[in-house]
């Protein structure tokens, strides 16, 4: 079975065990997510089957968007409100016009210094695991991006503000409650994560598990994704004579006039159909030639 399940991950799960479920109703081995969400995180989480774990990094790298909720007058060893409260501070006085401005001021590329508790690993062992250990060691800032932060709703009486943020890989949400808290001079940690899009999949195509399972129970695979899905913005091509398509099952460089254009969409990257109109490949075109990126 190949292709992308748009699964909507719920609190409680971790990203293993969504992946670990999905080996049980689907009866089959190879299958990966593509970007971990926290347990009490939920949202969307696109799976890959079969060949499709060959675009798990793809998706890993894309833009993700996010909901978050940030709560306030507080700040914890996790950056979350399931950790352990380190530090109670006022948020009186504090007023939606400062927390709106605050926000603003972390749009666009800036640097951020990964939380002790994430899976990076720091010479083969994750941070996460020093710091249940008590452990803290020095991490260094890495750049990201974030290209749209908008705060959608203010709470000043219990001291919540809701934000929906658009950002690069790599960026931790928790991280960035925390550092708006840290600006504001109130502290702050993430009370709630909803991840509403990664690349074309959104909340809107989104399925549990529950719905999955029983979904295959009546023989029904509506919910999975062709992987050429990934790609709208591709050109698409098809491959032409015999030639052709021994190239092509090789994996080797594809002349133009090997290739017949499906679509009118213009774009150095090419998805590269068989004869049958099956897909095979990501080519790129290099030069006079169209060379592999990715086989299928």
């Amino acid at each position: 079975m190949d292709g992308i399940i748009n699964v909507y991950k719920e609190a409680g799960f971790t990203s293993h065990d969504v992946v670990a479920k999905l080996r049980g109703i689907l009866h089959q081995k190879k299958i990966g997510h593509t970007g971990t969400l926290d347990p009490a995180a939920t949202g969307v989480l696109p799976v890959c089957c079969g060949k499709a774990t060959k675009v798990c990094e793809l998706l890993t790298d894309s833009d993700k968007s996010y909901r978050a909720v940030c709560h306030l007058g507080v700040v914890t060893d996790t950056q979350d409100m399931t950790g352990e409260i380190l530090e109670e501070h006022s948020y009186e006085g504090i007023t939606e016009e400062a927390i709106r401005k605050t926000v603003q001021e972390f749009a666009g590329e800036t640097e951020q210094i990964p939380p002790m508790y994430s899976a990076l690993k720091v010479n083969g062992k994750k941070l996460y695991e020093l710091a249940r250990e008590g452990k803290t060691i020095e991490r260094k800032p890495r750049k990201i991006s974030i290209s749209e932060i908008i705060v959608s709703a203010v709470n000043p009486e219990t001291g919540e503000f809701t934000m929906d943020v658009t950002c690069s890989k790599g960026t931790y949400i928790r991280t960035l409650c925390h550092d708006i808290g840290e600006k504001l001079g109130t502290g702050a940690a993430m009370a709630e994560l909803l991840r509403t899009r990664v690349s074309v999949f959104s909340m809107d195509s989104a399925v549990r598990l529950s719905q999955i399972e029983d979904m295959v129970s009546k023989e029904d695979f509506s919910f999975l994704m062709p992987v050429d899905s990934l790609f709208p913005i591709y050109s698409r091509m098809q491959i032409q004579g015999a030639v052709g398509e021994k190239f092509l099952a090789n994996g080797n460089p594809l002349s133009p006039d090997m290739l017949c254009p499906i679509n009118e969409i213009s774009s150095d990257r090419v998805l590269v159909y068989d004869a049958k109109d099956r897909f095979r490949a990501i080519y790129e075109k290099r030069g006079k030639l169209y060379r592999v990126v990715k086989m299928f």
